[in-house]
């Protein structure tokens, strides 16, 4: 069980505004709880601020994180360029100039917004060949650590851009998975995938994956997917895990993200105040609390690896104005501690897991009545067929 983490005064800006004792305060919270594994992400601009050079002093903070999860036995998955998070793109000034780039999300650069398309780097030699590089010295830094786990490839890196054919994805996968084990023989690799790589064959999905990585991971929220039964609807996890493992030929899957943003106690309307319904993607804290109990039991019945919540942590207000949390207020308040460093009640249900056995998957799922091939002709109609079915096997 683990977290994903950000630090809640700095977000995405952390390696840059890195503080040693606050990542130690935050790290000793999160083994206090329970959770044994933590998921950290490297900026790639504030990395590899040109394609021919990684920062010596970012790679010198990255092993201080390291040595601070190993003090306190918890296990380290660095995922590499970061890339997407939570709804933007952050892309280094060099990647720019391309044509593509999904439109739904900014690029930021620098310190603004980019008004310009990226680079492919599974297609654009000089590109993949400056990843290649930030692969090779990012493993070199902490090969042999004893807290890395695994290498994450890149998070959600389709919503960046997506592979021109699918033996362009399995290329790619396979150089930048040769760059890290040249560097430490012993390490482990994924790539975080997410739903919409189910959803849509966007050419680098568990298939693919699976020729090179070690085990599969992936992300789900109810509260992106239209066909869910509303935002607590933790059935749809389970599901996606087992799918994922179906199309990756029974590779191990690590639910790599999950979690629910919620409403502040300050929120609520104060007694007798006129109050103008909105949708909203918020919900109460003691209903996320009881959403990650059962997410929790469904993906260990599952057969997962493990689970691993987003986030560590809500934002601190003096960020809101800023990429992402100005235009996406929901990415706020997904954390299992508030801005201040109180527990929400999230916190104790995950603590309730501490120790539980992994069960292993058993027999092929009855549910899935067709052939992977005929999945991906048409994923989109398929994924929510497939759900239907397998709460109608419940």
């Amino acid at each position: 069980m683990g977290v994903n983490y950000w630090p809640a005064r700095t977000a995405m800006s952390w390696w840059s505004r890195f503080d040693r004792a606050e990542v130690a305060t935050d790290f000793a919270r999160i083994a206090a709880c329970g959770l044994d594994s933590v998921r950290v992400f490297l900026t790639w601009e504030d990395f590899q601020p040109a394609p021919d050079r990684v920062d010596r002093a970012m790679l010198e903070r990255l092993v201080a994180v390291a040595d601070l999860a190993g003090e306190l036995e918890l296990a380290l998955i660095p995922t590499l360029f970061t890339g997407h998070m939570s709804g933007v793109n952050w892309i280094p000034a060099w990647a720019l100039g391309g044509s593509d780039g999904d439109p739904r999300f900014r690029v930021v650069s620098g310190s603004g917004v980019a008004r310009t398309g990226l680079r492919n780097w599974y297609t654009d030699p000089a590109a993949g060949a400056a990843q290649a590089l930030f692969a090779a010295e990012a493993a070199a830094a902490l090969a042999g650590h004893n807290a890395v786990w695994a290498w994450d490839l890149g998070n959600e890196s389709s919503n960046c851009v997506i592979p021109p054919t699918a033996a362009a994805a399995r290329a790619w996968l396979a150089r930048l998975t040769s760059a890290i084990r040249d560097a430490d023989e012993t390490a482990l690799v994924t790539i975080g995938l997410h739903m919409e790589d189910l959803d849509d064959d966007r050419r680098l999905g568990p298939r693919e994956a699976s020729d090179v990585c070690d085990f599969l991971s992936m992300h789900g929220y109810p509260i992106y997917a239209r066909w869910a039964d509303g935002p607590t609807d933790h059935e749809l996890l389970p599901f996606l895990a087992r799918i994922t493992r179906w199309l990756g030929g029974g590779r191990d899957v690590l639910f790599s993200e999950f979690g629910l943003p919620t409403r502040g106690r300050d929120d609520r309307p104060a007694p007798g105040a006129r109050v103008v319904s909105r949708p909203s993607l918020l919900v109460e804290e003691d209903a996320a609390a009881a959403y990650t109990a059962s997410a929790l039991e469904a993906l260990r019945r599952a057969g997962c690896l493990g689970a691993m919540l987003w986030c560590y942590s809500d934002y601190d207000p003096a960020l809101w104005e800023s990429p992402p949390l100005d235009l996406a207020p929901h990415e706020r308040t997904f954390g299992l501690w508030r801005a201040d460093g109180s527990p929400k009640p999230s916190v104790a249900a995950v603590a309730v897991f501490v120790g539980a056995e992994r069960c292993f998957p058993g027999e092929a799922d009855a549910w899935i009545d067709i052939h992977p091939d005929e999945f991906l002709r048409d994923p989109s109609i398929q994924l929510p067929r497939l759900y239907s079915r397998y709460r109608g096997s419940d």
